[in-house]
């Protein structure tokens, strides 16, 4: 616990730990992944709603997944690439 923050107890604290597990078990270290999911879901719903074969949002929500799981392992290649360097080792 920081010094210049004053300590929390009761329910204001409780809710300070509720959002703290959220935030970190919904975005942790890669908010794209929760984008991600919004987003492909929302696409599905929309074409769901609109009236889309449902053919259609069954095979292309596993699509949009792992295109989304493939687009965030190549930022967390490049990331790496770019951290670690050639001839850094």
């Amino acid at each position: 616990m920081s010094a210049d923050r004053p300590a929390q107890s009761g329910p204001r604290a409780w809710l300070a730990a509720f959002g703290r597990f959220w935030w970190d078990f919904l975005i942790g270290d890669t908010p794209e992944l929760l984008v991600g999911t919004v987003v492909a879901v929302g696409i599905v719903a929309f074409l769901a709603h609109h009236g889309a074969g449902r053919a259609l949002t069954v095979v292309l929500l596993p699509v949009l997944v792992v295109a989304m799981l493939a687009a965030s392992i190549g930022l967390a290649r490049r990331a790496t690439h770019r951290t670690s360097g050639p001839g850094l080792d």
